[in-house]
């Protein structure tokens, strides 16, 4: 195991790529080492095999440029966050040390991303406690969230302009799950497999990208305020 800078968390296989792909390639290309995990094997999504759905996260941490990627067996689709998979996860965050957490939004339409929105922000907080679990206490810096259904007022937005492409081969990685064009399975309909969704993922990109003269940009939420060193880094750079 590597020792982590960023550690992005979601609920199934795809999460992370859909709700922070971009920015999780951004901090990879500027040399922060990055790992992706996965609390579900994502077995009980209506497409695609718990396999398949394994080989296709395994390729899309590897576009992002994540030196680690793993999967938790928490239940997909009643997502258990009690306190085994609580130290589950403090051990994985005591072993990789990351000073960086994204993780699944507080409230949304699917009930496993609430639940592990939870499991995430409980453990980040647990794992600093030298007297819960085994091994050296480690607490991250911050735990951001990003958005995936619902949408929230998001407290900053990443410009991922640069790795928008980046994002695409990603999510180009779940043909199982995620409509592809060009391409056909003889499986059921879902809202995530439709043409719809793939042009809402990138028309909430531009949307966001909009609010901060970018091209492209990605939400997040944080519990507490931001602090800034710089207020002059925080001047939008495209046009006024």
């Amino acid at each position: 195991m590597k020792k982590l800078d960023v550690l992005a968390i979601g609920s199934h296989p795809d999460d992370v790529e859909l709700g922070c792909g971009g920015t999780v390639a951004l901090l990879a290309q500027r040399g922060l080492k990055v790992g992706i995990l996965h609390l579900t094997f994502g077995e009980a999504g209506t497409r695609g095999s718990v396999e398949e759905r394994r080989g296709e996260a395994q390729e899309a941490a590897g576009i992002l440029g994540a030196v680690e990627m793993e999967l938790m067996d928490c239940g997909d689709g009643a997502l258990r966050h009690g306190i085994e998979e609580e130290d589950q996860l403090i051990a994985l965050l005591r072993r990789w040390r990351p000073e960086l957490v994204l993780g699944p939004t507080p409230a949304d339409r699917h009930p496993d991303h609430r639940r592990a929105h939870r499991l995430v922000a409980d453990a980040c907080y647990y794992a600093g406690l030298a007297r819960r679990g085994s091994g050296d206490p480690h607490r991250p810096a911050a735990v951001f969230s990003y958005m995936q259904h619902d949408p929230f007022e998001p407290r900053f937005v990443v410009d991922v302009s640069p790795t928008w492409e980046v994002k695409q081969r990603a999510l180009a990685a779940y043909r199982s799950q995620l409509h592809q064009p060009g391409e056909e399975r003889d499986e059921p309909a879902t809202k995530v497999a439709s043409p719809e969704f793939r042009q809402a993922v990138e028309g909430r990109a531009h949307h966001y990208g909009l609010q901060i003269s970018a091209a492209y940009g990605e939400p997040f939420w944080s519990v507490l305020p931001l602090a800034i060193v710089d207020p002059w880094m925080l001047l939008p750079k495209g046009l006024r």
